[in-house]
């Protein structure tokens, strides 16, 4: 692309950092908001979480193993804000040591699908409010939760299907 375009030899790096200066802060919010997840998670939540849903969930069922796991995501990403967040607990709790360890599921799979479960969750919460209250907000919308209105008639569905594509890629493709 130099060749063919021939910018200036400076020119990615000033773009690069036109990029990261109009983004700003946002721009390690992932980095931010894993290792808070990971701080819950060296806490002993995720244990806590994985005893409990040992308990729920019956020996050798598979699907229930991964509909808790994605609710999980959903539901933990809800409080925390973002699945950045959610990951490193319910990984701990469920992902791992059910349905990597014990069930032999795809981690690829397991990780970046439940990864997508857990941004459903996103969509239902003011607490992810980059995306959903600074929108209203702009917008001068009257219900300040119109936008995750909005957003329910598609993570509801977009969810039940990332449990479908957990459930058929990471175990029944992967043996």
């Amino acid at each position: 692309a130099m060749l063919w375009l021939r910018p200036p030899l400076m020119a990615p790096a000033q773009e690069g950092r036109r990029l990261i200066d109009s983004i700003g802060w946002a721009a390690i919010l992932p980095q931010m908001l894993a290792a808070l997840g990971a701080v819950f998670a060296l806490a002993g939540v995720g244990d806590i979480i994985g005893g409990v849903a040992r308990g729920v969930i019956p020996e050798g069922n598979v699907f229930l193993a991964v509909v808790v796991f994605a609710a999980g995501m959903a539901l933990f990403t809800m409080i925390m804000g973002n699945a950045f967040a959610a990951f490193p607990v319910m990984a701990t709790a469920i992902g791992i040591p059910l349905l990597i360890e014990t069930h032999g599921g795809n981690p690829a799979v397991i990780g970046a699908v439940g990864m997508l479960a857990g941004f459903c969750g996103t969509l239902l919460t003011p607490m992810a409010a980059n995306f959903n209250i600074v929108p209203a907000a702009l917008l001068e919308l009257k219900d300040q939760n119109g936008v995750i209105r909005q957003q329910v008639g598609t993570a509801v569905p977009l969810w039940a299907v990332n449990v479908l594509i957990i459930y058929v890629g990471a175990f029944w493709l992967w043996n």
